[in-house]
């Protein structure tokens, strides 16, 4: 029993570690600038570095602006949906198709999916915290549909700013794309969702058999305790 609950909470740890990392991943650009799902380094330079785009959830900023000065960040409106295609075709002067402008919004438009998983991945942790079997389960319920969204929207985000580093590190501008902070936050979290999920459902389904065992036990003992007090008083009649 001790090692089923010390393992259980070592679920609710993983829960509560990525839905921390998804809300690292929410508040990306342009709520903080220096975390991006993608980073763009641009070819231009200010004082002492090149200037960079920070692709988030809810949009994008551009980092040391020129030619203010080093440190000097722009961002764009917080808004669901945008097309970091078009951004990065006006910024390199490079043209994309039409069809990469509105794939790319659609698919920003689905990021919205981040504060919702991240929400539900909270919920899940504060079920599984005490409440028993019944919470834990519900809290194993729960986490699993966070695991699926955090699934979907991570594959979004896969498929839409791949195809954005691709173009930006082929199109001949000299602008390099690589994954930032955000994307490495959301992959982290669905992989200690899934084990958390798992980890709790399972010392869930244990901590209730070895309940019913024990219950079990403690009737089958006094069964016998007092059928051997009845026949003993039997015995004593004759």
């Amino acid at each position: 029993m001790k090692t089923t609950g010390v393992t259980h909470w070592i679920g609710v740890l993983f829960i509560l570690a990525s839905a921390a990392l998804l809300l690292v991943t929410t508040l990306s650009a342009p709520v903080n600038a220096d975390i991006g799902i993608l980073r763009v380094i641009l070819t231009n330079k200010t004082d002492i570095r090149h200037s960079s785009v920070s692709f988030g959830t809810f949009g994008y900023c551009v980092l040391d602006v020129p030619p203010i000065q080093t440190d000097h960040d722009w961002c764009g409106p917080k808004i669901i949906g945008y097309d970091p295609a078009q951004i990065m075709a006006k910024i390199d002067n490079q043209p994309t198709s039409s069809v990469a402008h509105a794939t790319a919004d659609g698919l920003t438009r689905a990021m919205i999916l981040h504060p919702i998983a991240c929400g539900l991945a909270f919920l899940a942790f504060f079920l599984s915290l005490g409440a028993g079997v019944i919470g834990s389960l519900l809290g194993a319920l729960v986490a699993f549909v966070a695991w699926v969204l955090t699934l979907a929207v991570m594959a979004i985000d896969f498929a839409l700013f791949g195809v954005i580093k691709n173009h930006v590190n082929g199109d001949g501008s000299g602008s390099v794309a690589s994954y930032g902070i955000g994307m490495r936050t959301i992959l982290a979290a669905m992989v200690l969702l899934f084990f958390g999920m798992l980890i709790v459902f399972f010392t869930c389904c244990s901590a209730r058999r070895d309940k019913n065992a024990d219950k079990k036990e403690h009737v089958y003992a006094d069964g016998v305790g007092d059928g051997g007090a009845e026949r003993r008083r039997q015995f004593g009649n004759f």
